[in-house]
């Protein structure tokens, strides 16, 4: 045991053998989830091709993942609290490896659609227990923001490797290896996950708010349907406006209900801390821009410059190592500068290296800028979603963290599933997807999104208080806190100005 300076036990650095395997063996499900999000979308042609599906439908083969990706993520996430995160970890990846066996062998476009929904809704429940369960493994500090960095890690490259597997697969072998790659990695975290993960929470035995998720569940759904809608149909498509019109009332709607509900399924005055208010508003904006960045370039690559899937999603790579970089750098910048200065230094970056593609020509010379500027936004962005990640889910007790890792993964499944449609309905605006003008004005806008929002989120956080909760989510600098402690005796006590949330709080 080692004792810091005021004579408490002081936490580890360093990460027992059984953290190690809890670790690995979460990443390993996180990565296999961020890579279903993308690994379609180079072969979206060749799928649709191969299976019958019409031009105007062949997009509800990402759709329909991300509908239920998004729209399934908190109310899962809640259910974890109630059934167990490791019972409802396990039935998820277990649905996603029969999903991706079924989405393998599909023969039809009905087939290949209900495979998507399902894999959509595996993530739904795997994400916010997977993650929950990290979180509750690893203690507030210096380990927890290792395991949050690593995790960051996962996510990002997930995204970005899911681009580059699709076109591998799709060239080299067959686009139902995009599918069937994911069946032995879920078999195996099955087969191995009740021998290493523990879930320590205690569970809630309250009755489940039924209106509360109706209302979110509806609302997000319809968020999302009305984004896509207008990526692709424009913003004179009445549908789109009206699905996102139905949405912001049905959210709002949600918000008053939980407010005044006895037992909410989201007790909304978490929110109004700004460690977590704002800490959820940074990773939408970085995950929603980063991914909207992957398909304008999957669109400069393949439409301007002539790329196949599989130069274009090589060419793609560089980010999944700029996200590695960022990964290892994200907890040590954290632990010198503090989250406000990481997550808005994070967003800072990645706006300003985005907006560097402007620059980007009609010639294969210009694969240089898009290589070297991909590559050091993308540490940027995992720098961010670090600082994200450890505002909106540290400073919690445990019976709280599956209510705010189920928040944290439903901006991160929202974020993703809204802003390419998005940023695709800017680029159609401005001169459609196989315009070089057009797209690199969508970039413009994207790098100008990321930098709003880093210089909203480096004043929210800076305005957050002692009696915030700051304390315990945002450490000091290195320099102010002395040496690090090499080893743990008891749990880390409670920071001052870090609320108890409680059943009675709620």
């Amino acid at each position: 045991m080692t004792l810091d300076a005021a004579g408490s036990p002081a936490a580890s650095t360093r990460m027992t053998r059984g953290q190690v395997l809890v670790l690995v063996l979460l990443l390993a499900s996180q990565f296999t989830l961020c890579v279903d999000f993308s690994v379609l979308n180079v072969a979206l042609p060749t799928v649709g091709a191969k299976l019958g599906f019409s031009d105007a439908n062949v997009q509800w083969i990402a759709t329909a993942f991300a509908l239920c990706a998004a729209g399934f993520t908190l109310l899962f996430g809640r259910i974890g609290d109630y059934l167990g995160k490791l019972r409802v970890f396990g039935v998820g990846m277990t649905a996603l490896g029969l999903a991706s066996l079924l989405g393998g062998l599909a023969t039809s476009p009905a087939v290949l659609l209900t495979a998507r929904v399902a894999q959509g809704l595996a993530t739904a429940a795997v994400t916010p227990a997977a993650l929950s369960l990290l979180t509750t493994t690893f203690p507030d500090g210096p380990l927890r923001q290792r395991a949050l960095g690593l995790n960051s890690v996962m996510m990002s490259t997930g995204f970005t490797s899911g681009a580059v597997l699709g076109g591998v697969l799709t060239d080299l072998m067959s686009w139902r290896w995009a599918f069937l790659v994911n069946v032995p990695i879920a078999a195996a975290v099955v087969a191995v996950a009740p021998f290493v993960l523990r879930d320590t929470s205690p569970r809630d035995r309250t009755r489940l708010d039924l209106p509360g998720a109706a209302l979110v569940t509806s609302g997000l759904l319809a968020l999302v349907y009305g984004a896509t809608r207008l990526g692709a149909q424009g913003v004179r498509d009445r549908w789109a406006i009206g699905c996102l019109v139905a949405a912001a009332a049905l959210l709002v709607g949600f918000w008053w209900a939980e407010r005044r509900h006895p037992r909410p399924l989201v007790p909304v005055t978490i929110l109004t801390r700004r460690t977590v208010g704002w800490g959820n508003a940074a990773g939408l904006v970085t995950f929603s821009m980063e991914p909207a960045l992957v398909f304008l370039l999957t669109m400069y690559l393949q439409h301007v410059l002539h790329l196949n899937p599989l130069r274009t999603g090589l060419m793609l790579a560089t980010m999944g190592a700029g996200a590695i970089v960022g990964g290892w750098a994200g907890p040590r910048v954290i632990a010198s500068v503090g989250v406000r200065w990481a997550t808005a230094g994070g967003l800072t970056v990645q706006a300003v290296l985005t907006a560097l593609l402007v620059f980007v020509g009609p010639t294969l010379g210009s694969l240089w800028l898009v290589g070297a500027t991909t590559f050091v936004g993308a540490v940027g962005h995992v720098c961010a979603i670090v600082g994200f990640m450890v505002s909106a889910t540290t400073g919690l007790p445990d019976r709280e963290q599956g209510l705010a890792t189920g928040l944290a993964t439903m901006t991160q499944q929202v974020a993703i599933a809204v802003g390419v449609p998005v940023m695709s309905a800017v680029a159609i605006g401005l001169g459609g997807l196989d315009s070089l003008p057009a797209l690199r004005w969508a970039m413009v806008v994207d790098a100008g999104v990321v930098l709003a929002g880093a210089v909203l989120v480096g004043q929210g956080l800076r305005a957050a208080g002692p009696g915030s909760g700051v304390n315990a989510v945002l450490p000091e600098p290195r320099s102010a806190r002395g040496p690090e402690p090499r080893s743990v005796g008891d749990p880390e006590p409670r920071a001052v100005g870090a609320p108890e949330w409680t059943a009675a709080s709620r």
